[in-house]
């Protein structure tokens, strides 16, 4: 076991090292951790902001960070206002270039949606049509609008290729995001078509499709080492494992008996998993073949928001009652259960790691700056005060700095 933690972090270490990306959904290697030191903890409106940058519409999407460019995505036209949702054949999506030093919009892409889609309200309207973060390798850009499909830009903002991964929609909406391996550029359809997909990030020609991935609106994690790259997700009563470059299955376990929106983590050879209406999570051991049963339970979870795993503790926040939560990774002990105070209503973002500090974003009653630890101890509750929009995104962190979406704007937080 011992071995192949080491072969796994190694390769897990490398990416967390090239500090000045942030190049996908939950930053390098998709785990919500940065090894940065000397992060804001406090912030304000009036205090810690570098710059704010308006955002032509509003979205769930994180932002991602290559050198000096910050990639995110919005969507206008249709769905903004439950007052005034207008008319779905106005619908389109936005990929924004923007000047991380600056914040200045470097570029504005917009990309119709292909019709119909899902009609905006009830689960659709409490996060919109962009909520598929993008990823980048440094040369292209790699976007997931539904069943628009999966597109990949370049730099200067000049779509390359589109490529159509499934018709379907739902009313929950669309909202895995795009990771990279190799030459593939993989996603979760499983609303669109109930598959994973992975295209050449070339031209966009499909490579391979596995299919029976039901009711999972999570990212898929790519973990490096050990017996060998393997690509999991988590889908409704199973974890599945599978080798990403030709999308044979592994290894499967029995999971969450629900639905799943949270992506799962790993850490020293295990794959720790939450998800579904107040069902168990679980962490079972990754690398093997055929059936693997879990190294250990817990009747604790959360329905919307990933759990992050961060030096020996997993923490993680419902996403309708507002509890935190840190558990022991070894052993599945809960270490404690805390109440947030003031209470943050709705949290759909996933946590993110940190300078021993771990980042709550709530949709409306702002962040939560909880100290990593063994022992509860809140350190900062910041709002934007003059921002009264919904906060869905997950932060992204780069040079000290955090990059953290409202529906209405980007704000870079920390000293320029």
């Amino acid at each position: 076991m011992l071995h192949r933690f080491l072969c796994c972090w190694v390769g897990v270490a490398a990416l967390l090292g090239a500090a000045a990306n942030w190049p996908q959904f939950r930053g390098p290697g998709g785990l919500g951790v940065s090894e940065e030191q000397g992060l804001p903890a406090e912030w304000s409106s009036s205090q810690n902001i570098a710059w704010k940058t308006p955002l032509p519409g509003p979205g769930g999407s994180s932002p991602i960070v290559w050198g000096d460019r910050v990639y995110i995505t919005c969507y206008s036209g249709y769905g903004v206002s439950m007052e005034q949702p207008g008319e779905m054949s106005s619908l389109v999506r936005h990929l924004l270039a923007i000047d991380r030093r600056s914040g200045e919009v470097l570029w504005d892409r917009t990309v119709p949606a292909a019709l119909p889609e899902q009609p905006f309200g009830g689960f659709q309207a409490l996060h919109g049509y962009a909520s598929s973060t993008p990823a980048t390798d440094g040369e292209r850009i790699y976007v997931f609008f539904g069943r628009t499909g999966v597109l990949a830009f370049d730099t200067q903002g000049q779509e390359l290729w589109r490529t159509e991964v499934g018709t379907r929609t739902h009313n929950w909406g669309s909202a895995t995001s795009p990771v990279l391996h190799g030459d593939l550029v993989i996603v979760n359809a499983s609303v669109e078509s109930g598959s994973l997909v992975a295209l050449h990030r070339q031209d966009g020609r499909v490579v391979w499709r596995a299919g029976e991935i039901r009711a999972a609106w999570n990212t898929p994690l790519l973990l490096e080492g050990g017996a060998g790259p393997e690509l999991v997700v988590s889908v409704q009563g199973r974890l599945l494992g599978f080798d990403p470059a030709a999308g044979q299955q592994l290894w499967q376990a029995a999971g969450i008996q629900d639905y799943v929106c949270p992506s799962v983590v790993a850490f020293d050879g295990a794959v720790f998993a939450i998800g579904g209406r107040n069902k168990p999570g679980l962490a079972v051991k990754s690398g093997g073949r055929g059936e693997t049963s879990a190294l250990w339970t817990i009747d604790k979870g959360s329905n919307v928001s990933s759990p992050v795993y961060y030096k020996g503790h997993l923490y993680w926040a419902h996403e309708g009652q507002g509890i935190v939560y840190c558990v022991d990774a070894a052993s599945g002990t809960l270490v404690y259960e805390q109440r947030l105070n003031p209470g943050p209503g709705r949290i759909y973002a996933s946590a993110v790691a940190a300078d021993d500090k771990i980042y709550y974003v709530s949709r409306e009653n702002g962040t939560y700056v909880v100290a990593a630890g063994p022992s509860y101890r809140l350190l900062a509750h910041n709002r934007l005060e003059d921002d009264p929009s919904t906060c869905n995104g997950s932060p992204a962190i780069c040079e000290g700095q955090i990059l953290l979406r409202s529906n209405q704007y980007l704000y870079c937080i920390g000293t320029r």
